[in-house]
């Protein structure tokens, strides 16, 4: 064999070999980029997650928020119907014609000197005649005086004589007795 065939050889096995480092090169730099891709493509999805995660936090927050800005709305205008439908009622008992307030007057103040056995009975000034004139025409009630009007609605307030003990039978504490047990009934009435 010649030199030429010998040196021909050599750089015919260079060429095979160069080719196939070529070749493993190739499909390393194919493998390298297939990882990184995927690599790409999984980092990419995370962050398309997170995102989604945070988009999806955010928007429950904000609709929460918003759902307990509207309760509240609704239970501070809850709360507004129902001051002024116990105003309206406590002014509606007020506006009473007057032999409702002289009855409602002889109801209680025997229960008063039930209570009381003497003292002070505090009224409106609007019941003051009718005052006196049960405290006038009922012996029960002869150890009771009367005192200077106070800023009730209607009804009494007794005052033991030695000042000790106080009853307290006017419209507003028997009002506020009914709406604080019937508050619930009310409400679920008048907010279905």
């Amino acid at each position: 064999m010649g030199l030429e065939a010998v040196v021909g050889d050599i750089k015919e096995k260079g060429r095979k070999e160069a080719a196939e480092i070529q070749a493993q090169t190739a499909a390393e730099v194919t493998s390298i980029l297939e990882e990184a891709q995927e690599k790409v493509a999984a980092i990419k999805q995370a962050a398309e997650d997170d995102v989604q995660r945070e988009v999806t936090r955010i928007v429950n927050q904000e609709v929460s928020a918003a759902n307990l800005a509207v309760k509240r709305e609704t239970l501070n205008a809850e709360k507004d119907t129902l001051a002024r439908v116990h105003a309206s009622t406590l002014a509606r008992i007020t506006d009473q014609p007057a032999d409702f307030h002289a009855q409602a007057l002889r109801y209680l103040l025997p229960l008063a000197a039930a209570d009381i056995g003497g003292g002070t009975v505090y009224c409106n000034a609007r019941d003051v005649s009718i005052v006196k004139e049960i405290l006038a025409e009922n012996a029960d009630l002869s150890g009771f005086s009367l005192g200077n009007p106070v800023e009730i609605e209607g009804g009494v307030v007794v005052e033991s004589a030695d000042g000790r003990m106080k009853v307290d039978y006017s419209y507003r504490t028997f009002m506020e007795t009914v709406w604080e047990s019937g508050l619930k009934d009310a409400s679920d009435i008048l907010f279905p």
